[in-house]
């Protein structure tokens, strides 16, 4: 089957890839240039509730509204997170293969379940996360952040985003985990071709599993005072997969989401000369900008999945029982329903979508904050005169169906 042609802009570029019965991609070339204009098109076209296709050609309802996005996290007995209701996966239209799969496919974890297997399995992820930032977060953030700055400081420049935000995050939970140092690059990697989908993603997502099922071992062997001992010993009584499954959750989405948001705050940060002033001086505190970037640019840009429990309406869209959902966490937030003029400042406003919501709203948003907060204090503090060595106009983001990643972040500043 001929692929129908992909839907140009005004310009004449060609942003918009469309499968053979029409429906817009969120993924391809296309997305991976310019998701907003998509995001804008399918508004545009559809309103709050738009049919997309996901990798695969997969098709799927994908939610823009602010409104629409909350009602569908307030609701899980209309829109459950339970993928074994997926219709298509019941009728055996997904491959087994599918880069799908390790985002929206079904894991005895907490964020495929509701009710009271849900807060059951929560309540060990929160109570071993509280266990651990409460020894110390900080101090661990501060002794990857100061070593990863010694490897390039003398140089007096460096990419920020390769070289800083694209590894601190995961270099600290591989303390928290209780792993090694030298896994956390490659676990870093894998994490990111897991994201990016495609054809990687299942074997990236294998050896991510195989490096936690090892660790699970070790731990229970020998227990110490980590995350992976915590959930291990909790009262729940997590079974193996159960365990297994909840560290490969909780490092995927704390990683991915972290090192995305460090190096967007960094670009707000070097791209506002009073920003950057105000937080050199101590005026301004980081978690200000950090607030901004989560209404604006947050680090998940598309969240997956939920699952319609029956025929229902959402957004003037008439919805199958089975169908999947995925939710537009950066089109909700820039919803001109309740965002008309999106350059209006937000200062204190929480409400964004960016941790998600309801029930399943992420468990370690407050170690994230902490691992930001504490990385960008730490940089402007051991560069003196940072500054962004490229024009602003230079800096470009590459997008996959669930995100969108600062691609560098050339920075340079004074040396002895």
């Amino acid at each position: 089957m001929t692929d129908a042609p992909a839907v140009t802009d005004s310009t004449g570029r060609c942003p918009v890839s469309t499968g053979p019965d029409g429906l817009v991609r969120l993924y391809g070339p296309g997305a991976a240039t310019d998701p907003h204009s998509i995001y804008a098109r399918l508004r545009k076209q559809y309103g709050a509730v738009a049919p997309v296709l996901l990798e695969g050609d997969v098709p799927a309802w994908l939610v823009l509204g602010y409104r629409e996005n909350r009602r569908v996290l307030d609701n899980p007995r209309q829109f459950a997170r339970d993928s074994r209701i997926w219709r298509d996966w019941k009728e055996g239209r997904i491959d087994t293969m599918s880069p799908l799969i390790p985002m929206v496919g079904w894991r005895p974890d907490c964020v495929s379940q509701d009710g009271e297997p849900h807060r059951r399995l929560r309540g060990a992820v929160t109570d071993s996360l509280q266990a651990v930032a409460g020894r110390g977060i900080r101090r661990h953030v501060t002794h990857f952040a100061n070593k990863q700055i010694d490897a390039f400081a003398e140089e007096g420049r460096a990419d920020l985003v390769g070289e800083y935000a694209e590894f601190l995050p995961m270099l600290v939970l591989t303390r928290m985990f209780g792993l090694g140092e030298d896994q956390g690059r490659k676990l870093a990697l894998s994490c990111a071709e897991l994201i990016k989908g495609g054809e990687d993603a299942v074997k990236h997502d294998r050896l991510i599993g195989e490096v936690l099922t090892e660790l699970a071992a070790r731990k229970r062997a020998e227990p110490g005072s980590d995350f992976t001992s915590g959930l291990i010993e909790h009262h729940a009584d997590l079974d193996e997969e159960e365990i297994i499954s909840h560290l490969r959750l909780v490092l995927i989405a704390a990683h991915t989401t972290t090192s995305n948001l460090l190096a967007r705050v960094l670009q707000l940060v070097l791209t506002d000369a009073d920003r950057l002033a105000g937080l050199v001086s101590g005026q301004l505190n980081v978690s200000s900008v950090v607030e901004e970037v989560m209404w604006n640019t947050p680090p998940l840009a598309v969240c997956p999945g939920r699952f319609a429990t029956a025929d229902l309406e959402l957004g003037g869209q008439r919805l199958k029982e089975g169908d999947l959902l995925v939710l537009g966490l950066t089109a909700g937030n820039l919803d001109p329903e309740v965002r008309p003029d999106a350059a209006v400042a937000l200062h204190g406003n929480k409400a964004h979508l960016a941790f998600s919501g309801g029930a399943h709203e992420c468990p370690g948003q407050g170690v994230g904050q902490s691992i930001i907060e504490t990385a960008v204090d730490v940089l402007l503090h051991r560069l003196p005169g940072l500054r962004m060595s490229v024009p602003t106009t230079g800096l470009t983001s590459t997008a996959s169906t669930w995100e969108s990643r600062l691609d560098t972040l050339p920075a340079e500043w004074t040396t002895a």
